[in-house]
């Protein structure tokens, strides 16, 4: 899994609660390759993650998956930072939702050709109504969850989120279907 991951969970432990919550959870955690120090290209075992995340709940008494689906809206947030070229005024959450897989991807393997990315089959039934498959070796799917969340806000449209786990509660494989209101 690639650093920038990492970084920017921990920027999110620090903005959202504390520098010293970080330097807290990265003690707590003794399977870290690094000790905790991370940099945006370096590539990092994805058990890390989980492990930064579960020490960050029972510290703060939040669900692990709930901090995952916080860490998915915080992360797309700073997307929109970090690469504006990705987004456009004139887009929508369906129409950038549905780039991902053959644009937004193949340019992120561009910056790191070693990156092992989850695959969205991505199905535009009508103008309300898009249907996501996410697929992972990983079990983030609460963080496509945050994500999709996070570009729900950031282009301020009504739309809702339903998940349906194809993996047996893996959340390796889980279909979103996401149902825009007036």
């Amino acid at each position: 899994m690639k650093g920038i991951i990492f970084t920017e969970f921990l920027e999110m432990v620090e903005k959202k609660f504390s520098p010293d919550m970080a330097d807290k959870i990265i003690e707590a955690s003794k399977n870290l390759s690094t000790d905790g120090a991370y940099t945006a290209v370096g590539t990092y075992h994805h058990s890390e993650l989980i492990e930064l995340v579960s020490h960050l709940s029972e510290e703060v008494d939040v669900d692990v998956p709930m901090l995952v689906e916080a860490f998915g809206k915080f992360l797309f947030e700073r997307f929109v930072v970090l690469y504006p070229n990705f987004f456009t005024e004139d887009q929508t959450t369906f129409g950038f939702l549905d780039l991902i897989e053959n644009h937004v991807h193949v340019e992120v393997k561009k910056l790191y050709p070693d990156a092992e990315l989850p695959t969205f089959d991505t199905t535009l039934f009508n103008e309300n109504h898009l249907e996501m498959i996410y697929q992972s070796k990983r079990p983030f799917a609460p963080v496509a969850y945050g994500l999709m969340q996070g570009c729900i806000d950031h282009y301020k449209e009504n739309i809702t989120i339903e998940r349906e786990d194809l993996s047996g509660g893996e959340n390796k494989h889980v279909k979103f279907t996401l149902t825009k209101h007036a």
